[in-house]
């Protein structure tokens, strides 16, 4: 069986993206946004706010992980017209739009792009930059 980092993707070509910061990924059907323990310093530091208060005001306990908490709406705690950690953001948002679950097929990243504008755009990511992304990304939610 051929490594993950041996066998054709769909994206072996590369793939453009550049974030609109529309807030579209922040929105919508809930999800688990996981902090580690280092993203919730440096988020409550940007914030200003004791690091207790922060725990207590914007965390959520979801499957044996901390997460940033929603609004009903599915909405993050910290998007309002624009996300307002974009600096500090979680290294998940960031690894954004390269997640495993949308790369596993050409039609999952065809449906994200329908729903976000910066997929297709901007810089283009390469196959070696996409695994390193997801691979980073799904060793950061695994050590969670």
């Amino acid at each position: 069986m051929a490594s993950v980092f041996d066998r054709p993707y769909f994206f072996d070509a590369g793939l453009r993206f550049a974030c609109r910061r529309c807030g579209t990924c922040c929105t919508g059907t809930p999800g688990i946004i996981r902090v580690s323990a280092e993203e919730i310093d440096e988020i409550a530091a940007y914030l200003d706010i004791p690091h207790q208060q922060f725990r207590r005001d914007f965390l959520r306990r979801r499957q044996a992980t901390l997460s940033i908490g929603e609004h009903p709406d599915g909405r993050c705690f910290f998007y309002d017209q624009g996300c307002r950690i974009y600096p500090v953001r979680p290294r998940q948002c960031r690894a954004y739009p390269f997640w495993f679950n949308i790369l596993r097929a050409e039609s999952r990243w065809v449906r994200e792009a329908q729903q976000c504008p910066g997929i297709g755009k901007g810089r283009l990511y390469t196959r070696a930059d996409i695994l390193l992304r997801v691979a980073q990304n799904m060793s950061d939610t695994a050590s969670r």
